[in-house]
């Protein structure tokens, strides 16, 4: 029901202010909660939930023989049996995760008579394979130092266990 006053627009009743006004707010409640729960609210990614990541997938790959330079694992072997102690499985590996993107750095060493860019090609598919998998980050860049080459008759620092 509209009032109409002399000259002027019509002017809506009290009645119609109160329905109109539950109406509205009707409607923002039924828009509120709507959407997948699933998309709903923020996922961070810590840097070194990545580097875990990472650092599995790289010493999965054939030919690498450890991660990290010498000093790192050195420190990493004394670090280890301390007890309580635990791998240090980001040994090796840097990241820096953005809200969508992710870029790596990794140190390895190889064995010897491996050839070295074949290692680096599938430990870099595999770690963005893997990184891309378990976070949905896009893996911009994977950059591969080699440190070191594990000559057959040399002493072993530190004890890699590697999964196969």
């Amino acid at each position: 029901m509209t009032d109409m006053t002399e000259g002027g627009p019509p002017r809506a009743t009290d009645t119609e202010k109160t329905l109109s006004e539950s109406t509205s707010q009707k409607g923002r409640q039924a828009r509120r909660g709507t959407g997948a729960p699933g998309a709903r609210g923020r996922t961070t990614i810590a840097d070194g939930v990545v580097e875990k990541i990472a650092g599995m997938a790289a010493r999965d790959v054939f030919g690498v023989h450890a991660m990290g330079s010498g000093l790192s694992r050195t420190f990493g072997a004394v670090r280890d049996r301390v007890p309580g102690g635990s791998k240090a499985v980001t040994r090796g590996v840097k990241a820096e995760v953005g809200e969508l993107q992710t870029a790596l750095d990794l140190e390895i060493v190889v064995d010897y008579g491996v050839s070295i860019g074949d290692v680096a090609r599938d430990v870099r598919e595999n770690v963005v394979a893997a990184v891309e998998r378990m976070t949905g980050l896009e893996v911009v860049e994977v950059n591969i130092a080699v440190s070191d080459v594990k000559l057959p008759d040399e002493e072993e620092e530190e004890p890699e266990t590697r999964l196969q």
